[in-house]
């Protein structure tokens, strides 16, 4: 399964470089496209504007596509993850279960340890993993991020952009807030974990 793992990961690397040079290659055409417009070859100018147009619907194709991989690599990961803690706390409980035999308290209370921290290192593995599933899932694009780019494009342009903007200090109060909340809930966890 680690192989299979490690093909898709490939695999999505490989759809990155594609895309990337297929990001690469619509520019070149772009730069084409304006040299025929300046000579005033419009034939060769409408040729190399579509060869830039399929450049860049096949470098969002690639792109689409390297995140559904990686997303199933992400999956891949989770579930071989998932069968070493399996395993690991099959033979906690063998061993729980050899100990209760003898009735010897203090290996009885290791393995009780062991079995509790194999759980938690499953539970922080499967909070990572998914974690992992989300970003690379994730369609949602920094609206900051958006604003600056077409601001930049309207400025290349020669445009005016009137939009109205959210300050930055807006977005990171709130931010701040969320992650402040979520240290606030993990400390509280850790000290309940501490006191069993």
């Amino acid at each position: 399964m680690e192989k299979h793992l490690f093909n898709l990961k490939f695999a999505a690397k490989e759809l990155e470089r594609n895309s990337k040079k297929c990001d690469k290659e619509e520019k070149t055409e772009k730069l084409k496209l304006k040299k025929a417009i300046e000579k005033g070859n419009m034939e060769v100018a409408k040729i190399h504007a579509e060869n830039a147009i399929r450049q860049k619907t096949q470098s969002l194709n690639f792109l689409r596509m390297s995140a559904r991989i990686d997303a199933t690599a992400s999956r891949v990961q989770s579930a071989v993850t998932t069968k070493k803690v399996s395993k690991s706390m099959e033979g906690v409980v063998k061993g729980m279960s050899a100990a209760m035999k003898s009735m010897n308290l203090e290996k009885i209370s290791t393995l009780m340890d062991n079995f509790e921290k194999q759980f938690e290192d499953l539970d922080v593995q499967t909070s990572v993993m998914e974690g992992a599933m989300s970003q690379s899932t994730a369609t949602n694009i920094p609206q900051d991020s958006v604003d600056i780019l077409m601001r930049q494009a309207a400025d290349e342009a020669g445009l005016e952009l009137n939009m109205e903007l959210p300050g930055p200090a807006q977005a990171t109060i709130g931010q701040s807030t969320q992650a402040s909340t979520e240290q606030d809930e993990l400390s509280q966890r850790l000290a309940r974990l501490r006191q069993v």
